[in-house]
């Protein structure tokens, strides 16, 4: 497999363009050369006047384009929606064929991509659609806490319906693969319950003993290192301080809020399950902010730090 990372420019009109033109500029000659941005060369240029980013894109980016095109900054536009969409699928495609060893992906704005007709719930629908899945997971990576979520961007109502024993399970299943993958000979993982307190035996619902008792049970017969349920209100304290190596939360909020409290700037978003590598940046377009060459690209770089690790991976 192919070392090269792929960036997708995301959103023509948010910062996406700005990020990864800064972080193609601080990388090494050696790492450079490993990199290709699939996106729009003329936006690009831009955002490299915007940044003052030190860069030639001469050679580093996969060049499409865009209906009217370079955009306006910060207006949510359909035609940016569709962009994003065609870079993302180009740079499937050449993941999928073994041109790139992951694709990294910089922020899209989700009602574009709707309007332009691309109806996915965001980054990791999209890829499951197009790489033929049934579904994937979503990780929350950082130093000291890794979070992979049951279920992401459904109602809580619907949040709730999902987590069945057997989505919990293979949620506990992609985690603790992924772990392995990236170096952990046993990962400790860790299930947050549905309820306040689990339960409380059966007084604030009965969904932790239906649902997630069979999956952990199920999990730990097959050597899986997981405990669960336990109360979400004290898990992540455990988890940061390094009790677990991984928390599968139940739902979107209860995975997401205590990770970038204590990662903001710094947490990855993975996918697991889909027969390709991806990596992202954990915001949004900040349209408010686009185009002015003040968006910050740590996320960006961390992002691409964790595609090279398993791109490496992928290679041996």
């Amino acid at each position: 497999m192919s070392e090269i990372i792929g960036i997708t420019m995301g959103d023509p009109a948010g910062v996406g363009p700005e990020i990864a033109v800064r972080a193609l500029a601080q990388m090494s000659p050696e790492d450079r050369a490993r990199t290709r941005i699939y996106g729009n060369r003329a936006t690009l240029d831009l955002a490299v006047a915007a940044t003052g980013a030190d860069i030639n894109l001469d050679g580093f980016v996969v060049d499409l384009p865009i209906e009217g095109g370079p955009l306006p900054w910060g207006k949510l536009d359909p035609r940016a929606g569709d962009a994003a969409f065609r870079f993302i699928e180009k740079a499937v495609r050449d993941a999928e064929a073994g041109n790139i060893g992951c694709v990294v992906t910089a922020p899209i704005n989700k009602e574009a991509l709707n309007l332009a007709g691309h109806h996915y719930d965001g980054h990791t629908g999209m890829l499951t659609a197009l790489t033929g899945q049934k579904s994937a997971f979503m990780l929350l990576a950082s130093e000291r806490l890794k979070v992979i979520h049951v279920s992401t961007h459904v109602s809580l109502k619907t949040a709730i319906d999902r987590a069945t024993p057997e989505r919990i399970l293979a949620t506990i299943r992609a985690g603790n693969d992924h772990l392995k993958r990236i170096g952990y000979a046993n990962p400790r993982i860790a299930v947050a319950g549905i309820n306040p307190h689990c339960g409380e035996n059966g007084l604030f619902g009965t969904e932790d003993d239906v649902q997630v008792v069979p999956a952990v049970a199920m999990a730990r017969a097959e050597g899986i290192d997981v405990q669960g349920p336990i109360s979400a209100d004290t898990l992540y304290y455990r988890a940061y301080n390094g009790a677990f190596d991984l928390v599968v939360a139940q739902y979107h909020d209860q995975g997401h809020i205590p990770i970038k409290l204590v990662a903001f700037d710094t947490a990855v978003n993975v996918s697991l399950g889909l027969p390709i590598d991806r990596t992202s940046v954990d915001h949004g377009t900040a349209f408010d902010i686009a185009g002015t060459g003040k968006a910050n690209h740590t996320n960006m770089n961390e992002a691409i730090a964790y595609a090279r690790r398993l791109a490496a991976g992928r290679k041996s």
